[in-house]
């Protein structure tokens, strides 16, 4: 385990490890991973695309966005030094709104350094991530958790998530973000199983009641 990036998951075998983990500690993670079977790895890459990608994916629908990203790929818009060189009417033409076009310049003015990031410490990513215009708390946290795969990062913003663990937990109402945060706590340092466990539950739960 490195000192400053805590456990990196890097294949099936770890987030396995994570699950028994977490069923050994908490009764209810080890029921939800009875229904929900082996958790999926869900990693991603990582870099300027993939941010750029989850700005193009705030508030539309899942086919809005893959469009809209379509769009910018076969353009070449994939890079800092690709939107620097176009203007922001250009961004607009291959679907971006005005907002999501100055969030992508402000993205590729940044000057992140990826490789840097994939050792520094997940508080430090998620600071330096949401100094950028319109990169959130839960699209660092996300980016943490997917992209550089970090085991223990949490994303309590997520609605799917607070969902989850009111389903889980039997909990009166959904917590809010802060109440689900000191929730996660007791789940370090696998927090980011904790988080693929309560997704898989929330999908299994909602598909028998017909819902997804």
């Amino acid at each position: 385990m490195d000192e400053v990036t805590g456990r990196v998951i890097r294949g099936d075998a770890c987030v396995a490890e994570g699950a028994a983990w977490l069923a050994r500690h908490e009764p209810r993670f080890a029921r939800a991973l009875e229904e929900t079977g082996p958790l999926p790895l869900r990693l991603r890459p990582d870099g300027f695309a993939q941010l750029l990608s989850a700005i193009c994916s705030q508030q539309v629908s899942v086919a809005s966005a893959r469009a809209i990203w379509a769009k910018l790929e076969a353009a070449g818009m994939v890079t800092p030094e690709a939107i620097l060189a176009v203007t922001d009417d250009d961004l607009r033409g291959l679907g971006l709104s005005r907002q999501k076009a100055r969030y992508a310049r402000a993205l590729a003015e940044a000057g992140i350094d990826y490789d840097a990031l994939r050792s520094e410490p997940t508080d430090d990513v998620v600071k330096k991530l949401t100094a950028v215009t319109g990169i959130g708390v839960w699209t660092a946290e996300i980016y943490a958790m997917f992209s550089l795969g970090r085991a223990d990062v949490f994303a309590p913003g997520d609605l799917a998530l607070q969902e989850g663990a009111r389903l889980l937990f039997d909990l009166p109402e959904r917590p809010k973000d802060r109440a689900l945060r000191q929730m996660a706590e007791g789940w370090r340092p696998w927090r980011s199983v904790a988080a693929r466990t309560l997704w898989a539950y929330y999908h299994v739960r909602k598909q028998r009641e017909g819902i997804a």
